[in-house]
C-alpha cells in the first residue's frame, strides 16, 4: 500500500510539466499567426499607399481602320477556258497520179512555195518515145486517108458514069471511114500521153510551206505514193471542243488566247456530231492575225457567262474562316463598333471573291487588316487608310 501510494505521487509531477509545455506551445503559435496577420495587413497598407500614390494610366487611344463602303451587285461573270489546237486551213500529201521514176525533187522541209509551183517531176522518156511513135502513126495514117479520100472521090465519078461497080464505090468508102476512126485512136492516144507528161510534173496545190520531205529522188514510185507534205501557212484555224448546250450564237464572234496573246476569231462551223471521246462538239474558228501561229500551239477559247447573285467583291485577305465552314467579314456598323458579318463565297477570281450575305445598312467593310482588331471593340473607320499608316 506504501508503494502504490508512492507511485501516484511520483507521476502527479510529470503530468503537471508535460501540461503547461503544451500551453507554452499553443502560445508561441498563436503568438507567430497574429505576427503574421499583421505583418500581411502592414503590407497590403503599404501597397494601397503605393497605389493611390500613383498617376492612374492614360486611356487607349481608339485605333483607325481602313475601311469602304459595301458596294452591292446583282451579278458576277465567270471566265471559262476552253482548251483546243491551232491547225492548218488546208494540209496536203502530194503523191503522183501516176507511177514511174523519181528525176528530181526541187523542194526541202521548211521551205516555201507558191501556188503552181514546180516541186518534183518524173521520168519522162518513155512518154516521150511513145509520143514520138503516135505522132509518126498519125502522119501515116494522114497520108492513107489522103489516098483512099482521092480514090473514092474518082470511084464516084465512074459511078456516076456507068464505069464503076456499086461495091467499089462501098469499099472506097469504107476504107476512107476506117482511116479516120484510126486517126481519132491516134489522137485520143496522143492526149492521153500529153496528159500522162503533164501529170509527171508535180505542182504545189496551194501556197504554203514544206512540213515533210520522204524520198531523196531517184526511186521508183507508185501511184498516190507521198511524197511531201505541205500546209497552207496563211489563214489559221482552231479547233476546240465545246459543251454540247453551248449555241452558236454564243460563239459567233469569240476570243482566243494563244500564249498570252488574245485574237478576234469568227466561228466557221460548229459540227453536229459529237466527239465520242470527249462528248463536246467541234466547233472550227478563224483567227484574224497576221502574225504565223505554230501550229499544234494551244489555243484556249474564253467565255464569259453573267451569273445572277447579289452580293459584292472583297479581297481574299479580308475573309476569315469561321465555324462549321462558314466565312465572316469584319465590318465597321454606325456606332463605330467592328462586328462579324457573315458570307458565302460564291465565287473567287485571282485575289479577290465575290460573296454574299446580310449587309446591314450604313456598314463600312474592313479593307485592310482585319486582324489587328476583334469583334466589338471601338475603331476610327477612314476610307483610303494603308495597313501602315493604321499602324504608325
Amino acid at each position: 500500500m506504501k508503494d502504490a501510494k508512492a507511485d501516484t505521487e511520483t507521476k502527479k509531477p510529470s503530468l503537471l510539466r508535460r501540461a503547461g509545455r503544451a500551453l507554452l506551445q499553443t502560445g508561441i503559435t498563436l503568438g507567430v499567426a497574429a505576427g503574421a496577420v499583421f505583418a500581411v495587413q502592414t503590407g497590403m497598407a503599404v501597397l494601397n499607399q503605393r497605389a493611390e500614390a500613383a498617376a492612374p494610366p492614360d486611356a487607349a487611344s481608339i485605333m483607325p481602320v481602313s475601311a469602304a463602303p459595301i458596294v452591292l451587285e446583282d451579278s458576277y461573270e465567270v471566265t471559262r477556258s476552253l482548251v483546243g489546237q491551232i491547225e492548218p486551213q488546208r494540209s496536203i500529201a502530194v503523191s503522183f497520179e501516176l507511177s514511174g521514176q523519181l528525176e528530181q525533187i526541187d523542194v526541202d522541209e521548211g521551205d516555201s512555195v507558191r501556188e503552181g509551183q514546180e516541186l518534183a517531176r518524173l521520168d519522162t522518156r518513155l512518154l516521150d518515145a511513145s509520143q514520138k511513135r503516135l505522132s509518126a502513126q498519125q502522119s501515116a495514117l494522114e497520108a492513107q486517108l489522103r489516098f483512099a479520100e482521092q480514090t473514092l472521090e474518082r470511084q464516084s465519078e465512074l459511078s456516076d458514069r456507068g464505069f464503076a461497080s456499086q461495091s467499089a464505090l462501098d469499099e472506097a468508102a469504107s476504107r476512107t471511114d476506117e482511116l479516120r476512126a484510126r486517126i481519132a485512136e491516134i489522137e485520143a492516144a496522143l492526149l492521153t500521153n500529153d496528159i500522162q507528161i503533164e501529170k509527171s510534173t508535180l505542182a504545189a496545190p496551194f501556197a504554203g510551206t514544206v512540213t515533210e520531205r520522204r524520198v531523196d529522188g531517184g526511186e521508183s514510185l507508185s501511184p498516190g505514193q507521198a511524197i511531201l507534205e505541205i500546209v497552207q501557212d496563211r489563214a489559221p484555224q482552231v479547233r476546240i471542243g465545246v459543251p454540247l448546250d453551248l449555241k452558236a450564237e454564243a460563239i459567233a464572234n469569240a476570243q482566243i488566247n494563244v500564249g498570252g496573246t488574245i485574237y478576234d476569231a469568227d466561228l466557221l462551223t460548229l459540227r453536229p456530231d459529237v466527239d465520242p471521246v470527249t462528248r463536246t462538239r467541234t466547233a472550227i474558228f478563224s483567227v484574224e492575225t497576221d502574225k504565223t501561229l505554230t501550229f499544234g500551239q494551244t489555243a484556249r477559247l474564253q467565255l464569259t457567262d453573267a451569273i445572277k447573285a447579289k452580293g459584292t467583291w472583297v479581297q481574299l485577305t479580308t475573309l476569315k474562316e469561321g465555324v462549321r465552314g462558314q466565312w465572316t467579314l469584319l465590318g465597321v456598323d454606325k456606332a463605330q463598333t467592328v462586328r462579324a458579318i457573315s458570307v458565302q463565297v460564291q465565287h473567287i477570281e485571282g485575289d479577290r471573291a465575290f460573296v454574299s450575305g446580310a449587309f446591314p445598312d450604313g456598314t463600312l467593310l474592313i479593307t485592310e487588316g482585319p486582324q489587328r482588331v476583334t469583334v466589338g471593340q471601338k475603331v476610327i473607320p477612314q476610307q483610303g487608310l494603308t495597313l501602315t499608316e493604321a499602324t504608325d
